[in-house]
């Protein structure tokens, strides 16, 4: 809020230099259209590819620009000329609230997070800690695993391991996990260099696909049964939604089925008995206080066929806000619409910052 102008400013950062850039743009564009204009003064930012920040113009249609998912059209600026090396000026005096869409490394893992803090300035979602052990797999299921939450069997592959002795390092995911196996940068999401392998061969090339995007490798075994999904929200008392069912029309819910094929059914609210409904919803909460998050994350689940038990997959800490993304669909579902969602997720970011910090 600045001089007479009651309106909260905010300002939505977008892009970024992941892996994760274009599912970005379209999480950005519907935060974007659900912040109310009567109680929100919105200024947009643009990270480009290469880490330039673009303040001036309009730096959503000059990332689209860049991007292969997008089409401009007539009238719109493409120009980057703007772009800035390094971070604008971000002060409290001009922003009330940071909301950043970033997804994946370099802007969901506490880098940008603590350059906020840094500034003093609130910002929705996981902290620093919250974000950089929930973004990097191996350290998340660790965390989750001491806090008696289940998940699928794994190992960590480090780069200079597979380089070293790569026989041994199949021959030890064979012998500890077998095939079917997913293979998973540490550090990515939006299923982003992820692979399934069914044998020795595929398990090589999953590798070198992975290694693409991280020096640390997550190796799951695959699990038979439903995928689910549940949406938390909150500070110090958060609730979960209703879940969700993802049916992909791919072998697995990759990067084609979420953002490209248009083939994956999304069920909500998926049908399940209201007992392992609730469990589910207490096994979201649970991880996301181990994890010591704040305002919102997507926990995804996997409910096994043969023993019927939960398995938590991943938690993201800044889940998509595309028109398919299941985090916004579930509040939805669950009788929070959009724009109050949204709302609710900048309420929690200025509460948060209000909170006593360590001096």
């Amino acid at each position: 809020m600045t001089g007479n102008d009651p309106r909260i400013n905010i300002t939505v950062l977008f892009g970024g230099q992941s892996g994760e850039h274009d599912v970005s743009l379209r999480s950005a564009e519907t935060i974007l259209g659900a912040l109310d204009p009567a109680r929100y003064n919105v200024r947009t930012i643009g990270i480009t590819r290469d880490g330039g920040w673009i303040t001036g113009g309009d730096p959503m249609a000059a990332l689209k620009a860049d991007s292969p998912f997008f089409q401009l059209g007539d009238g719109q600026s493409s120009d980057p000329s703007e772009a800035q090396v390094g971070p604008p000026a971000l002060s409290r005096e001009t922003v009330d609230v940071v909301f950043p869409v970033l997804h994946g490394p370099m802007g969901e893992d506490g880098t940008v997070q603590g350059m906020l803090e840094l500034a003093g300035i609130p910002y929705v979602g996981a902290g620093v800690l919250g974000s950089s052990v929930a973004m990097d797999k191996a350290m998340c299921k660790l965390i989750l695993s001491q806090a008696g939450i289940p998940g699928a069997p794994w190992i960590l592959v480090n780069a200079h391991e597979w380089d070293d002795a790569p026989a041994a390092v199949i021959a030890s995911i064979e012998e500890q996990l077998g095939y079917p196996c997913f293979v998973k940068p540490a550090n990515m999401g939006s299923s982003v260099g992820v692979s399934k392998a069914h044998d020795r061969e595929e398990l090589q090339s999953a590798m070198q696909a992975a290694l693409l995007y991280d020096r640390r490798i997550v190796v799951e075994t695959g699990i038979i049964g439903r995928e689910l999904e549940i949406s938390v929200l909150g500070n110090e008392r958060p609730r979960a939604s209703v879940a969700g069912e993802i049916k992909p029309g791919n072998e697995f819910y990759d990067f084609n089925s979420k953002y490209v094929d248009d083939n994956t059914d999304l069920i909500i609210p998926a049908e399940l008995p209201a007992d392992k409904l609730a469990e589910m919803q207490e096994i979201a909460v649970r991880a996301f206080r181990a994890l010591d998050l704040a305002g919102m994350a997507r926990v995804d689940f996997f409910l096994e066929t043969d023993t019927n038990r939960l398995l938590v997959n991943e938690v993201n800490t800044i889940p998509g806000f595309t028109s398919i993304s299941m985090y916004p669909m579930l509040w939805a579902a669950s009788g929070l619409p959009l724009q109050a969602l949204v709302s609710e997720l900048i309420e929690l970011a200025i509460a948060r910052h209000k909170r006593p910090r360590p001096a």
